[in-house]
């Protein structure tokens, strides 16, 4: 997904309801709307009152509260998730248009552009950045994710995905000699929601708490000054998940025996999922296989 030069073809119109007297912000295109909320005073007004409207007339669900226990004869659910068909070209950033040029050019492409790709598939049709979860795991074995760390290397973040956890710290550190305008949101679907905004991010970096409203769960990052540093995020609510590289591969172990839903979530590509059964010292084998979209 894409916020500044080019759209993204699978965009769809965001609806936001506008007060009055602000009725040109009543149709926004969801891959234009943080460029807009950076370069726009007045849209940045609209932008507020709408995101108060909505989360205004959302009454969040508590999810069950997690159970850390010993697991004994626990299970694994191991498994791949591949790419079918041509894989998308990267985004194209001509470089001369944005701030320090010099500096993030040193990872262009040699003719003047910065490239952002979002889909990276390996050899063997390893689909890289995918988080695999195990919903609806009552108790297990111990949450150990307390913070998400996060870099600014090279006008990048890294890494591009990231797994994220409520009421949870992210920090940033910034590796790189230039500041940088950072930005958090929350989305669903087509809409997106302003969680924290460090609009100069330097080398003391910044730690701030992940807040979801509603049921939302995923989280994107961006740079207002380097529209090609993105990175995506997603909320985890048990510690059984795993992130994939450029093989594809994941393995979830000691869960306890239970049938339970396993989902494959890809900032670009969406989401799958699938019912799994896991048997007492038992391995369970999964695939998932994604498309362009």
């Amino acid at each position: 997904m894409l916020w500044h030069g080019r759209r993204a073809t699978s965009a769809k119109p965001v609806t936001i309801t506008p007060t009055m007297g602000e009725q040109e912000c009543s149709l926004i295109h969801f891959p234009m709307v943080v460029n807009m909320i950076v370069q726009t005073s007045r849209f940045r007004s609209c932008f507020l009152s709408a995101v108060l409207l909505t989360t205004g007339a959302i009454v969040p669900t508590t999810a069950p509260a997690y159970e850390e226990t010993a697991v004994s004869n626990g299970g694994t659910v191991a498994g791949t998730v591949r790419f079918t068909g041509d894989i998308p070209e990267p985004q194209r950033f001509e470089l001369r248009r944005y701030y320090d040029r010099a500096y993030c050019g040193a990872l262009s492409d040699g003719s003047g552009y910065r490239l952002l790709r979002e889909v990276s598939v390996g050899a063997q049709q390893g689909l890289k950045d995918v988080i695999v979860t195990i919903e609806g795991v009552e108790k297990g074995k111990p949450f150990d994710l307390q913070e998400t760390k996060l870099e600014a290397n090279m006008c990048q973040f890294v890494p591009f995905v990231s797994v994220v956890r409520n009421e949870r710290p992210l920090s940033v550190v910034n590796l790189d000699s230039v500041s940088h305008d950072l930005q958090i949101y929350e989305r669903e679907r087509e809409h997106i929601f302003i969680m924290f905004h460090r609009p100069a991010l330097t080398k003391a970096g910044t730690r701030d708490t992940i807040r979801f409203t509603g049921n939302r769960r995923g989280v994107i990052m961006q740079c207002g000054m380097h529209p090609y540093m993105q990175g995506h995020g997603l909320a985890v609510e048990n510690p059984y998940y795993a992130v994939t590289g450029m093989e594809g591969t994941f393995s979830i172990g000691d869960l306890p025996a239970g049938t339970y839903r396993i989902k494959a979530w890809h900032p670009i590509l969406g989401e799958k999922e699938q019912e799994v059964t896991v048997t007492e010292n038992g391995s369970t084998s999964v695939a998932f296989s994604f498309e362009a979209r």
